[in-house]
């Protein structure tokens, strides 16, 4: 057993988010269902999605609001298939999962 106890995983968990605090929101991603096409990998999705200023539908300038604004940064994915499309602000991401 590679750890003693609960304390020394949690710890342990905190120093690679801290060296890595991409992994938390890649996790979140893989939760919701997002997948890569085969030329991609989640870091380059990553950067692409923390580099990217403006909305690709409305042309926006994108903000990373803790809360939820019509300007907040998303990655956009096909609910049907998984596959990552584009970085929306949250207005256009929330209608364009009904076209």
């Amino acid at each position: 057993m590679p750890y003693k106890n609960l304390q020394d995983k949690l710890n342990n968990n905190k120093k690679l988010n801290d060296l890595y605090p991409h992994r938390k929101v890649i996790a979140q991603w893989k939760y919701r269902g997002m997948k890569l096409k085969p030329n991609e990998d989640w870091d380059s999705i990553y950067l692409y999605y923390i580099t990217c200023e403006d909305c690709e539908s409305c042309g926006i300038e994108l903000t990373d609001d803790k809360k939820i604004t019509v300007t907040r940064r998303c990655l956009d994915h096909d609910h049907s298939t998984g596959f990552i499309r584009n970085v929306l602000c949250h207005s256009c991401n929330c209608k364009r999962e009904f076209i």
